[in-house]
């Protein structure tokens, strides 16, 4: 594995977490109902998604061809943000916290 690649997994899994640490939709607007909700977090999951993807593009465009890719390519992909994502989603919906 290159320095890309490895580069841009670790990039995945961060951003692919964000959603579920940090409280204001896209990082910028504070939600009116003073939490957010679990469709505005999957909604940023699914954007993350594309700007990571864009990002690999990208970084595939700059070392060589980009080569066309079929569905499947994409199902894996985003099976394993998902996996990606679970960090996050334990720690903001089923990790126990004290006093609470």
């Amino acid at each position: 594995m290159n320095f890309s690649t490895t580069l841009l997994l670790i990039l995945a899994f961060i951003a692919a977490n964000l959603p579920f640490l940090f409280g204001r939709i896209f990082f910028i607007v504070k939600p009116k109902t003073g939490s957010k909700s679990f469709a505005w977090r999957l909604l940023e999951l699914v954007v993350l998604f594309f700007v990571v993807g864009g990002i690999g593009l990208l970084l595939e465009g700059k070392l060589g061809t980009i080569h066309k890719q079929n569905w499947e390519f994409y199902a894996v992909n985003a099976s394993l943000f998902v996996v990606f994502a679970y960090p996050g989603f334990v720690y903001r919906y089923l990790w126990r916290r004290r006093g609470a």
